[in-house]
């Protein structure tokens, strides 16, 4: 960390003030990238043949026109038609549940210090396990994923609500409900086997990779290794204003004061540290619950104890991972639930959680609309209650104080990575429609 004396006659007119900035990311804050590797991931992000009906992709959720997200509170995967805040339920082919997380955004996830993936955490570098991944397979975990990035392809495809379907509907979701996941006839092996059959994606194969030039069939872990090349290049972010300044230019007038508050008396940066703006760890910040929430198939809750259901500890109840702030100024809505639409909004609550989760407004959320009961938790004082008292305390902020704090995340902007390099691709291999 490098010391900042910001002697702010001639910067801002606020008093002498010392705080920490983050040192600049260099190279040296990320692997290297397979330009064709990043490539045939850039068209197995955008094929819907990695879903089970063929009608899903990575992009889907995690789309470009909404900064690697999808732009609304909760998803709707498999069962749903159309992108981004116009996706609805399809009528013939109804969703069985929303999905109950907000989206998250792409950006930096390459980078070597994102060791812990998902709100909460259920992902992670563990060096002490086979494959030096932690994940919810345990010991039957599959090894060869070249990094955490790539093990987290796993999870979407194996989603009934995400992208395998619906009971009984497809191979891939039979396959899943029957517990079939790795080895021969398993859901990944009937998606290796759908990408392998087509001859582009076999040629691109192995170019990339040697041992399928020398005769192994594509295994699920290929695919995912090219997925994660390529979000690792798409969105590496380092080139926004903010990094600028931390090499050496200048910041705009209109941050300083935001900057200020953000690493000094407003404490942001106590958890939103880092180049990355982000400790990677997991805090009780007091967020609105609404959607089914994360029970178990057995339970009749739609509570979501966020990390808590990793650990098994009370201690991390409603806890979440705290996220990078890159481009968070395009990143709407915000929370694990996505509870607010703008970010002037969700600062506000931040720093006043208990306050705003008593007047949460339902009509806040940018829902998809279903015929489900989104609101059991809010309907049920005693639910409410207990994510209140879990939350820390914050300092509340001003109006004032949170328009410069934005003014600052405003810096963190970065066009390269929020356009992407490669961009979408005009076809893809199986010929399924693209996402656009």
């Amino acid at each position: 960390m490098r010391l900042y004396w910001m002697l702010f006659a001639g910067l801002c007119a606020a008093p002498a003030t010392a705080f920490d900035l983050p040192d600049a990311v260099t190279d040296a804050d990320y692997g290297a990238v397979s330009l064709d590797e990043a490539k045939l991931g850039q068209l197995l992000f955008y094929d819907p043949i990695l879903s089970g009906n063929k009608n899903i992709s990575c992009a889907t959720c995690h789309h470009p026109r909404f900064a690697t997200g999808d732009g609304v509170s909760l998803s709707l995967g498999e069962g749903g038609i159309g992108l981004g805040p116009d996706r609805r339920a399809n009528p013939q082919n109804l969703p069985e549940q929303r999905i109950p997380r907000h989206a998250q955004a792409l950006f930096n996830l390459g980078a070597r210090e994102f060791t812990v993936l998902f709100h909460d955490g259920r992902i992670e570098v563990d060096p002490t396990r086979a494959g030096g991944l932690r994940t919810p397979m345990g010991d039957d975990m599959t090894q060869g994923f070249a990094s955490l990035l790539s093990a987290q392809t796993m999870f979407p495809v194996l989603s009934a609500d995400e992208m395998a379907g619906h009971y009984s509907e497809n191979d891939v979701s039979k396959a899943v409900r029957t517990g079939r996941i790795t080895g021969p006839g398993g859901a990944w092996d009937i998606i290796s086997k759908r990408v392998g059959a087509l001859p582009e994606y076999q040629q691109s194969f192995e170019t990339v990779y040697p041992e399928i030039a020398a005769g192994r069939e594509i295994a699920f872990t290929d695919i995912s290794n090219a997925i994660a090349a390529f979000i690792e290049l798409e969105w590496r972010s380092d080139t926004s204003p903010f990094d600028a300044f931390l090499r050496g230019a200048a910041l705009p007038e209109a941050a300083r004061d935001g900057m200020q508050l953000f690493y000094g008396e407003a404490q942001c940066s106590t958890c939103h540290a880092g180049p990355f703006q982000t400790d990677h760890r997991f805090h009780a910040t007091g967020q609105p619950q609404f959607g089914p929430g994360k029970a178990a198939r057995f339970e009749s809750h739609a509570r979501d104890e966020g990390r808590m259901r990793v650990t098994g500890d009370p201690a991390d109840a409603y806890a979440f991972r705290t996220p990078s702030l890159r481009n968070v100024t395009k990143t709407a809505p915000y929370g694990h639930t996505g509870a607010y639409a703008d970010l002037a909004s969700f600062i506000g609550a931040h720093s006043d959680p208990q306050k705003a989760l008593s007047n949460y407004d339902r009509n806040a959320p940018i829902l998809l609309t279903l015929a489900t009961d989104d609101w059991w938790v809010k309907d049920r004082p005693e639910e409410v209650q207990r994510i209140s008292q879990a939350s820390v305390e914050m300092r509340p902020l001003t109006k004032t104080q949170i328009a410069q704090i934005i003014a600052f995340l405003e810096t963190l902007e970065d066009q390269a990575a929020i356009h992407g390099r490669l961009g979408i691709p005009d076809a893809v291999p199986s010929g399924l429609p693209i996402d656009r």
